[in-house]
């Protein structure tokens, strides 16, 4: 297993802990007929890179990958290790399969969302705080969903009215200095996309958006759970029961 979030994050570990639950009343228990080597990248590239390197080197039976950032690296290395994977935007064009009838190659899994969902992200902006006019769209530009999520936000925007700034999250520094910048404006809100980057930094980004007054909308309950405002996107947990399924029958 890699997960792309923190070993010591709560909702990245209810994640894990679903997912080592359904493999157990499936009939695997870590210890007795499998062994489960797990690493925490916490969204650091050059972790990935490494881990990935170290898991494809034991040859396991299966790899279990959270998100794009995860499972990108994974068939750089390996095309014949089977890897299941959870929380993918866009496993079609990532690359990651062929189609999602017939993903083909050695991955397949549960995507997290499509790209447009980006349009309801702005439309209900506008629907909680209708004189913004301008939103900053936090993603991650080093991982396709990021991207993909981005394009989906601007391509929207139109519609509403609204003008879109990329606000990228390389590091807290960043994200401090660009939404201090883009809050001075005025009239501006908060879209918060999906990436292991914006679960590593969300206190920080909740706390800014506090600051600033800026009325955000967040990709994912847990924000909200810390403090947020207001999230509309899947249920995040439920892919991990599934994908022990899918290791299952693979073991099998």
């Amino acid at each position: 297993m890699i997960h792309s979030g923190a070993a010591n994050d709560p909702s990245v570990k209810v994640r894990n802990t679903a997912f080592l639950q359904a493999l157990q009343q499936l009939g695997w228990t870590d210890g007795r007929n499998v062994r489960i080597d797990v690493r925490w990248a916490a969204a650091d590239a050059e972790l990935i890179r490494n881990y990935t390197a170290e898991l494809v080197a034991l040859v396991p039976d299966v790899i279990l990958a959270t998100g794009s950032s995860t499972v990108g690296p994974l068939l750089q290395l390996s095309r014949s290790i089977p890897i299941v994977f959870t929380t993918v935007p866009d496993p079609v064009g990532a690359g990651f399969v062929n189609s999602l009838a017939r993903p083909g190659g050695n991955a397949t899994g549960f995507i997290l969302f499509e790209y447009g969902i980006g349009g309801k992200f702005l439309e209900l902006l506008k629907q909680i705080a209708p004189s913004v006019t301008r939103a900053a769209v936090l993603r991650d530009p080093g991982i396709t969903a990021g991207i993909g999520q981005f394009a989906s936000v601007q391509t929207a925007a139109p519609s509403f009215g609204m003008e879109i700034i990329p606000v990228n999250m390389h590091d807290t520094g960043e994200i401090e200095n660009l939404v201090t910048t883009f809050a001075r404006s005025g009239n501006g809100g908060l879209v918060v996309t999906a990436s292991p980057l914006a679960m590593l930094h969300r206190n920080l980004i909740i706390e800014l958006a506090a600051r600033h007054k800026l009325p955000p909308v967040y990709y994912e309950r847990q924000f909200v759970a810390d403090g947020g405002l207001i999230s509309y996107g899947p249920n995040i947990v439920e892919p991990y029961r599934l994908a022990a399924g899918y290791v299952d029958r693979i073991q099998r």
